[in-house]
């Protein structure tokens, strides 16, 4: 398994994010801390985590055979926008289809929004133009509006859908909103970590279910990251060597790989079984 620096609460939400939304939503934290386990994580670090991720509002106590905990219904909705984001093809967008413009400011007094801001934006993918203005793809524009009305902020800003005009050449100047030598050098640090580990499976047949989880959450948790960072830039405005399209192609190798196989090992491990969908 490639090497994964990774906080037990970032592998928590992918345990939950990736199988238990399928299973129920509830585990019990004694098969928790045993799927932890076979992650190189050990109980007390698993506790630390979900009591941080308990006063976060992530998940919720619940007794059922046993103690457990359940994702909170308040954040579903992140984790479906997450799903979207993730596991998307993410095809560059459309220069035709426009921009979405966010322009925000916050009084001195309430400056903490301000940091919240900005962080909000860039995990959304915007790149900053200049101070209080930021900029993404028009597709974003939903997904934009439902972060902010979500927290709390858009009280402080202004969402436009634009389209670029003047003065310059777009393609020199979309660099300087966006870090590109930063987003390169993730997406090739994840290539070069799991493209061997993507051959070295591709070659193996019947792929013990409990090796493919060990596998499988540590690289979902690395790559759910750079959907987020990466608005999905117009080709024609990307460097010529991009390198997040092989990036991505190694990840969609090992989700197909590894994602049923890790399920079926969730499955054995807590005997919780798939939740059929109400019927009314």
């Amino acid at each position: 398994m490639a090497d994964s620096p990774t906080r037990p609460s970032s592998l928590i939400n992918t345990v939950y994010g990736a199988f238990l939304r399928r299973l129920g939503g509830w585990i019990s934290i004694a098969d928790l801390i045993t799927l932890m386990s076979e992650l190189d994580v050990d109980s007390q670090a698993v506790r630390s985590a979900i009591s941080r991720l308990k006063k976060k509002g992530v998940l919720e106590p619940e007794r059922q055979s046993a103690t457990g905990y359940r994702l909170s219904p308040a954040v579903h909705p992140i984790f479906d926008e997450g799903d979207r984001r993730i596991f998307g093809s993410l095809e560059p967008a459309n220069l035709a289809d426009g921009w979405v413009m966010a322009v925000f400011s916050v009084p001195e007094t309430e400056r903490s929004y301000r940091y919240q801001l900005r962080t909000r934006l860039t995990w959304l993918g915007f790149g900053n133009m200049a101070p209080g203005v930021w900029l993404a793809p028009g597709r974003l524009l939903d997904d934009a509006r439902d972060m902010l009305e979500r927290l709390g902020l858009s009280d402080y800003v202004h969402l436009f859908a634009a389209d670029y005009a003047a003065f310059s050449d777009l393609r020199s100047t979309v660099g300087t909103w966006w870090d590109f030598p930063a987003l390169e050098a993730q997406y090739a640090a994840f290539t070069d970590a799991y493209a061997p580990v993507a051959e070295h499976l591709s070659r193996q047949d019947g792929l013990d279910p409990a090796e493919a989880f060990r596998h499988y959450v540590p690289m979902l948790t690395r790559w759910r990251r750079l959907p987020y960072l990466d608005p999905g830039l117009p080709a024609a405005l990307l460097p010529a060597d991009w390198n997040a399209v092989a990036a991505r192609q190694v990840f969609q190798d090992l989700h197909h790989i590894l994602a049923e196989p890790s399920l079926r090992h969730v499955q054995d491990v807590t005997g919780l079984a798939p939740q059929r969908p109400q019927v009314s």
